[in-house]
């Protein structure tokens, strides 16, 4: 895959530990597919645990892996957008770096560029081989054998019940054929994307502008499955609380129906 250069975005909050599995992780799938051009780039949204100490030292033993320490307030969107505007190659990926989003899958998603470099893949949860957490087969495996796997974990059950039922409506009023549409595990080239996606949200809603900017643009959008891990250290950010996930939620469907409304204006 020598053809492709790439930079991997992980927008970061006190995901220390899981950084120091995730990194080499990604750094072996490199090297399984021969991704040479690479860089890995955390960009630090304000972390209060040893995330810089740990990049350091990685940075000691691959340079290619950086990190940038965002200075303004707290910010996914912004995260990312940093990320992007700070990458040094042609092509960009961006996932969470909380482990639920594997090196594996990171090989499926390139290797699926691969056959088509004008494309963004997105990595989808609700596609044939995909499966959210707790779930390894999103047709068969029970709701409570789900709940039951996600307890286990760090993860939260309502975060998890609450996210399969919220894409669901979510795809009901969003006007384009995306079965993920609050994916946040992306790759295409830097060029495809802008900053007002992202100044447009308040948190993963951006993703849904994201891909209503590429819808309008014609650029061709591919979903591979994939199975979103449980994540392995630390908590959630987004399902604490039912309260938290209603306030992270209001902002995904004004972004659904503003694409609803933007799509029809253009008919």
């Amino acid at each position: 895959m020598e053809n492709i250069n790439l930079t991997v975005i992980l927008p970061t909050l006190n995901e220390a530990d899981n950084l120091n599995i995730l990194i080499p992780e990604i750094q072996q799938t490199f090297k399984s597919i021969n991704l040479i051009n690479y860089q890995i780039l955390v960009v630090d949204d304000g972390s209060e645990d040893n995330t810089h100490e740990v990049i350091e030292n990685l940075n000691k033993q691959d340079s290619k892996i950086n990190i940038i320490s965002r200075k303004s307030p707290r910010s996914l969107p912004d995260s990312i957008w940093d990320g992007i505007d700070n990458s040094v190659h042609e092509y960009v990926m961006w996932l969470d770096a909380d482990g639920s989003m594997t090196a594996l899958a990171i090989k499926d998603i390139l290797l699926k560029l691969q056959e088509d470099k004008n494309a963004v893949v997105i990595g989808s949860r609700f596609v044939n081989g995909g499966g959210y957490k707790g779930i390894r087969d999103i047709e068969k495996t029970s709701f409570f054998t789900a709940i039951k796997n996600v307890r286990k974990s760090n993860d939260s059950v309502l975060g998890m019940i609450v996210s399969i039922i919220f894409n669901k409506l979510l795809n009901y009023i969003f006007p384009y054929e995306i079965k993920d549409i609050t994916s946040g595990f992306i790759v295409g080239n830097k060029k495809y994307f802008n900053k007002e996606s992202f100044d447009r949200a308040s948190y993963g809603d951006y993703f849904l502008f994201v891909v209503n900017d590429l819808a309008k643009k014609n650029i061709t959008m591919i979903e591979v499955g994939y199975i979103c891990e449980t994540r392995i250290s630390g908590e959630s950010k987004t399902a604490s609380s039912i309260i938290q996930l209603i306030k992270r939620g209001i902002p995904y469907i004004k972004g659904a129906i503003i694409a609803r409304k933007e799509i029809n204006e253009n008919i």
